[in-house]
């Protein structure tokens, strides 16, 4: 089911999506009941998953290069929301690991993950919530990362 039509070329879509994805950024880390950032919070909800995870996983799963996940992890790290350990197995890997603190704060960023998501959904019935969801899903698909250029990949 393709959609090649005219209607498609004025929706403008890139245009609409990049300036969402700002906006919902800034707007999220502007809260001031925020102690994470958004990337923060995406690394605070992968550990709440699956704690001591390595950072290569984390960074998979956060769509992010090993430049971007250490960066990352080190200014969570440093606001004492997790920590780095070794991994017993592979000294050269690393694992990260919820701190108190940062149970604490990942309960608020699912709080607040709620709130907004409560937001962004409002006025839309479940079925259009799902043909965006598919639609968003599908630009992954569409347009996988490119690991070429990532020095450590």
């Amino acid at each position: 089911m393709r959609n090649n039509g005219a209607a498609t070329r004025h929706h403008r879509l890139i245009y609409l999506l990049s300036v969402a994805q700002r906006r919902l950024q800034r707007w999220m880390a502007a809260q001031p009941e925020s102690e994470v950032t958004p990337a923060q919070a995406g690394l605070l909800f992968i550990l709440g998953r699956q704690d001591g995870v390595l950072m290569g996983e984390a960074g998979a799963a956060l769509d992010m290069g090993p430049a971007g996940i250490s960066g990352l992890v080190d200014r969570t790290a440093a606001a004492k929301l997790i920590e780095r350990r070794a991994d017993r197995e592979d000294g050269r890997a690393w694992r990260v690991w919820l701190t108190p603190k940062g149970r604490a704060a990942l309960a608020q960023a699912k709080s607040s993950a709620a709130e907004i998501n409560a937001a962004l959904t409002d006025g839309f019935t479940s079925a259009e919530i799902d043909i965006v969801a598919r639609w968003l899903t599908s630009i992954q698909d569409k347009f996988p990362r490119d690991t070429s250029r990532d020095p450590e990949e």
